[in-house]
């Protein structure tokens, strides 16, 4: 069975936006900051950043408009460069990557949750591992019984984290004005160096990511040929622009110093402005938009094992289709549980360090598909061309490779990450070889 399109051209963007602005606008500017203590160049980094994702995005709305088909990203590295790269997409998200990315988008929810149900910190440590497992289950039923479902959280979340950033930018501009009553933090100390800005642009790459999550319901999205181009653009587009207001924001009311030194700095820049109340409301806000964008990992990650069990590159039953619901509900359950048992056993820190250890070489692969299909397949057709080509891709493959070299040269997990990936190679020779053996008596060869 197929899974049907149901999703149309708002649900789409929605998902675009939704998996894209989590919890790392409201509490990463912090670090960035630290390492950028200048007004300037701390907006500029934001800018740069968006610039790259947008390279990104308007390449993969060629390779999405061209190719509509479920699992995204994995259908692009089997069509660009083979079985092989795919098979290791497919590998790197069941053994680390989307179980990882799930757990970390929990324990968010599950610390403010906490907080907000007026839970200490100390009463809360064990309990943010059972919150956390408790919702990755919930969004997973929500999207078992229906993409239609998991829509509807999703464009509803969507819109109010939305609309919270916006009514903060607006509130900003009329009762803001960085009025410091904090001299010890307001100035940021130290010079800004190229590497410290390029460990800031890092930083910022993450904020950003989720983005490409959309390609991977493609199969499910109706007129694809234009929506999907459509949204990967206009959901870019408006995430890069409430992320450059929100921080525009940030240091019309607070110095760079003072967001330096903030672990919730939409929480601060609130308070300065409406006081105790406005705390409350952003913990709030922060705690719906970490649930909407667990709900669009649960939405899209699933489908790669789909789409990896529909080429022959995983067990056929984890592509099985729901015969009433019309989802794949095998695939949500394995990437539900899979997530629920590695949130018991690790942090934040350690899952979200994975998760963009893991994703990222298969961005970067993704993107370069675009070259190879152009010269392999000149005859496919393209509803859309990415604008700018050959220079906009470059860019995106640019920033990739700077930061997956600065994770090699100074974070000793990125070996060990990449390490589990590459099991994935001898993995798939095991897989083909077991796989053709069982064909070859079927078949009479």
């Amino acid at each position: 069975m197929e899974l049907p399109r149901r999703l149309g051209l708002f649900s789409t963007i929605a998902v675009v936006v939704g998996s894209t602005i989590g919890s790392g606008i409201f509490r990463s500017p912090a670090g960035i900051a630290a390492r950028i203590p200048d007004e300037g160049l701390f907006l500029a980094a934001w800018i740069v950043g968006g610039i790259c994702v947008l390279a990104g995005a308007l390449t993969y709305a060629e390779l999405a408009g061209s190719l509509p088909q479920t699992g995204g990203v994995f259908v692009y590295l089997r069509e660009g460069f083979g079985r092989m790269p795919a098979f290791l997409f497919g590998w790197a998200e069941l053994t680390i990557i989307r179980a990882s990315a799930l757990g970390a988008i929990a324990t968010v929810f599950a610390e403010y949750l906490l907080r907000m149900l007026g839970v200490s910190a100390s009463e809360s440590s064990n309990a943010v591992h059972y919150v956390a497992a408790a919702s990755i289950l919930l969004v997973a039923t929500f999207n078992f019984v229906g993409i239609h479902i998991g829509a509807l959280v999703q464009n509803l979340t969507t819109s109010t984290k939305y609309l919270a950033l916006f009514v903060l930018v607006l509130a900003s501009l009329l009762l803001g004005g960085n009025s410091t009553t904090e001299p010890a933090a307001a100035a940021a100390s130290g010079p800004t160096s190229l590497s410290l800005f390029g460990l800031a642009l890092i930083s910022i790459l993450w904020v950003y990511d989720g983005w490409a999550d959309v390609t991977f319901v493609s199969g499910e999205v109706r007129r694809p040929e234009r929506y999907l181009p459509l949204a990967l653009i206009l959901g870019t587009l408006c995430v890069i622009a409430i992320y450059l207001a929100a921080n525009f924001a940030y240091v019309r009311v607070l110095s760079v110093g003072e967001i330096a030194n903030s672990q919730l700095v939409a929480a601060d820049v609130a308070q300065r402005l409406v006081g105790n109340a406005g705390l409350t409301l952003v913990s709030l806000v922060v705690m719906i938009s970490a649930f909407g964008t667990l709900n669009g990992s649960m939405m899209t990650g699933p489908r790669i094992f789909f789409a990896m069990a529909d080429e022959g590159l995983f067990f056929k039953g984890i592509a099985a289709v729901h015969p009433r619901f019309k989802t794949p509900y095998v695939a949500i359950w394995l990437a539900a549980l899979m997530a629920a048992a590695f949130v018991m056993l690790r942090d934040f820190q350690q899952l979200s360090d994975t998760f963009i250890l893991g994703i990222w070489p298969f961005y970067a692969g993704a993107v370069a598909a675009v070259y190879a299909l152009r010269r392999k397949r000149p005859s496919l057709a393209r509803p859309y061309r990415v604008w700018g080509y050959p220079v906009t891709p470059a860019i995106f493959l640019a920033a990739a490779f700077f930061l997956l070299g600065n994770a090699l040269l100074t974070d000793r997990k990125a070996l060990v990450v990449f390490a589990v990936l590459l099991t994935g190679i001898p993995a798939y020779w095991i897989w083909e070889r077991t796989t053709r053996k069982n064909v070859e008596p079927m078949t009479g060869r």
